[in-house]
């Protein structure tokens, strides 16, 4: 039954700033503090918490600085991930309890009873071109992602990865996907009912390629405008944060969107009850 799903409490593009600076009039700060106390005051029962990458807007170790006291009293395990916006050392010597591979890369492997979470290292560099925002795998991250997918016995492969392997639609966004995402694509699609995750769009979407079902979520913090036309990534709304809850059943997933910031005191329709 849906009622006896672990859960699991997902966000995505962060984009911590130093105090002081805003995105677009928005403080990613105070932001992400009102997405976090919305899904821990409804889900504190969580197995954990996935930050799915752009924790910071620089990549700055005093923004990463800035971030880790909004973490340390969730009260579950948080899973921290990079995305296009990070810099992967800096990261490191902040939260240097993240496990990160043989060859450095800030990915993991976290095994639930019937499920195992898989996260993906899609940050491209160093070096780091200015203005250069696509992901990249390469071979050596595909190749720990096959190990760990063939590692997942019976339990169902939950991956996520910051950078979306396919195109969205959102033109501006299309041009700094992940780079290798054929490749991606292509393995997962050997690995029936695996579900993808994915960030750096900032908006909800949701669809499936090759076989392989995904989900998007929104930014913490500011959004994308549904823009099929014009080629720029910088385009951004001031709409509400959100979070995801993936509810982790006996045979895959299910994915809720929550906005927050907005009303949200629960009433009864009892108009749409009555007979007609």
């Amino acid at each position: 039954m849906i009622g006896d799903a672990k859960k699991l409490i997902i966000m995505t593009d962060i984009h911590i700033t130093d105090e002081g600076e805003k995105i677009i009039g928005l403080d990613p700060l105070e932001r992400f503090c009102l997405a976090r106390d919305a899904a821990l005051d409804r889900h504190s029962d969580a197995e954990a918490m996935i930050l799915m990458g752009d924790l910071t807007h620089h990549g700055r170790v005093s923004q990463y600085e800035r971030l880790a006291p909004a973490l340390a009293d969730i009260p579950m395990h948080v899973i921290k991930m990079i995305g296009n916006h990070d810099r992967r050392e800096a990261f490191v010597e902040v939260f240097s309890d993240t496990p990160v591979t043989s060859d450095g890369h800030v990915q993991q492997i976290v095994d639930l009873s019937s499920h195992r979470i898989i996260t993906l290292d899609t940050l491209d560099g160093p070096p780091y071109p200015q203005w250069h925002h696509a992901g990249m795998l390469g071979p050596q991250r595909l190749a720990w992602l096959k190990d760990a997918l063939e590692g997942a016995g019976s339990r169902i492969p939950l991956v996520f990865a910051h950078h979306p392997p396919f195109d969205t639609g959102i033109i501006g966004m299309d041009y700094i996907k992940l780079k290798d995402g054929e490749d991606l694509l292509a393995l997962l699609a050997q690995y029936p009912n695996t579900h993808l995750f994915c960030g750096h769009v900032h908006r909800t979407i949701s669809g499936s390629l090759k076989g392989v079902a995904w989900s998007m979520l929104k930014s913490t913090c500011h959004h994308g405008p549904l823009e099929l036309e014009k080629i720029d990534p910088t385009l951004s709304l001031d709409e509400p944060g959100s979070y995801g809850l993936a509810l982790l059943t006996e045979n895959g997933v299910v994915f809720h969107s929550e906005d927050v910031g907005i009303g949200s005191d629960v009433q009864s329709d009892l108009h749409s009850m009555a007979k007609h």
